[in-house]
């Protein structure tokens, strides 16, 4: 991928591709607000090296998913409010995405000055990756950066298309993403521990694949452990377990190495980055178990796994939470992506908490894979000691996975003119 370094942007239009699908609130004074601007701040390297070269931007982002057609409640005012009071420059929001007005607009702009194309899906030929779409795009500018890594794996216009019609390279955020993440997959400090939870083992049957092969240690939490549980033949009463997850646990087992003794675990963290590899995958020891989905719900602690009739495994116990503590504090690099469990309910939130508190904590390098994971860091107060925190999501997972992103392939191709 070409990036910033390669282009010259002086007195040129920039169509930038940005993620500034966040979260929305509403203020004192009941106006929509950002709720949390973590993806806006994101972009701020890539926005603010571009303008001090000269640059003038046009920012195109999705929010929501609004199907084609106009939502006003998806508009991105709230967006453009919070990135005047983040930056220094002019920014406009356009009254659409493309068009005769939209053009003139982009046309106008001097150095350094942004406008903001209203949300990009309110454009049917956006998400149907349509070619004349994708050639309005490009008709706004001279030049293409990709830095929304969180949608790099949709084939879309904004992401994919307009990228072949332009000189196009990666942002900051979108490089800097895929270069930590293929770094911890392919040259990690050892010993390497995936810290997977969540809720559907075949949502991340494919991630647990991935890092069977290349970490040393796989920790199963969340509702994700029940399908490997049962497959182990334990009793999981009301337990999250899709049945067809049962099997893709019972072929995750047999590919995973058996939990090994202290030396032996030293000796295989120490093989050569090319010797073959399984990872030890571990499950919960206990469990924290209630009767319905509530913060007032009756909980019991296990002191083992098996779940009684009419009961649901709602968090790792402190067994559990206290080993995996134990094995992220001997990683030399550690990948967290789910929680342990329902960690919005108050009486399920520990095995969560000391999970985010040992990956603050690690001594080694620690990325966080968004989402949940991400919102925990943030809960618990940690979130500013974790070495690296992706705003990929889907994007992450495919990319941990070795699927080809559509907006990091079309960039392969970078510089075709129109």
């Amino acid at each position: 991928m070409r990036s910033l370094d390669d282009l010259d942007v002086r007195g040129r239009r920039v169509l930038v591709r940005v993620d500034f699908n966040v979260p929305l609130g509403t203020g004192p004074d009941g106006a929509v607000i950002v709720a949390d601007d973590t993806r806006i701040r994101a972009a701020l390297p890539t926005i603010e090296e571009l303008r001090a070269h000269g640059a003038r931007l046009v920012l195109v982002s999705h929010l929501g998913r609004p199907h084609g057609h106009v939502e006003p409640e998806l508009s991105l005012v709230p967006i453009v409010a919070r990135l005047c009071k983040l930056t220094d420059a002019h920014v406009a929001l356009a009254p659409g995405g493309v068009g005769p007005e939209i053009r003139e607009l982009a046309e106008s702009l001097g150095d350094g000055e942004i406008l903001v194309l209203e949300n990009v899906r309110f454009e049917p030929g956006e998400t149907a990756n349509d070619p004349d779409f994708a050639r309005s795009l490009a008709e706004l500018a001279d030049i293409y950066v990709n830095d929304a890594f969180g949608a790099a794996h949709r084939a879309h216009a904004s992401t994919e298309g307009v990228a072949h019609l332009l000189p196009s390279a990666a942002g900051r955020l979108l490089e800097h993403e895929v270069k930590t993440l293929t770094t911890m997959l392919d040259h990690p400090s050892r010993p390497l521990v995936a810290v997977l939870g969540g809720a559907k083992v075949a949502d991340k049957i494919a991630v647990i694949d991935r890092f069977l092969s290349v970490a040393d240690a796989i920790l199963i939490g969340g509702a994700m452990c029940f399908p490997f549980l049962a497959a182990e033949g334990h009793a999981i009463g009301a337990s999250l377990c899709e049945p067809e997850d049962i099997e893709h646990a019972r072929q995750a087992l047999v590919r995973a190495t058996d939990c090994l003794p202290r030396p032996e675990r030293q000796a295989l963290a120490a093989s050569p980055g090319d010797a073959p590899r399984a990872a030890r995958l571990c499950l919960p020891r206990d469990l924290v178990i209630g009767q319905t989905l509530s913060a007032d719900s009756p909980t019991r602690v296990l002191t083992g796994v098996e779940v009684p009739a009419g009961w649901m495994g709602l968090d790792i116990g402190p067994a559990t939470a206290a080993l995996y503590g134990e094995e992220i504090a001997e990683a030399g690099s550690v990948f967290w992506n789910g929680p342990m469990g329902a960690f919005e309910l108050a009486p399920f939130a520990a095995g969560t908490r000391a999970v985010a508190q040992a990956v603050a904590h690690a001594p080694g390098a620690t990325v966080v894979g968004g989402g949940d994971s991400a919102a925990a860091l943030v809960q618990f107060g940690v979130a500013s000691s974790v070495d690296y925190v992706s705003t990929g999501g889907g994007a992450t997972l495919e990319l941990i996975e070795g699927r080809t992103l559509p907006g990091l392939a079309a960039l392969d191709g970078a510089g075709v003119a129109r």
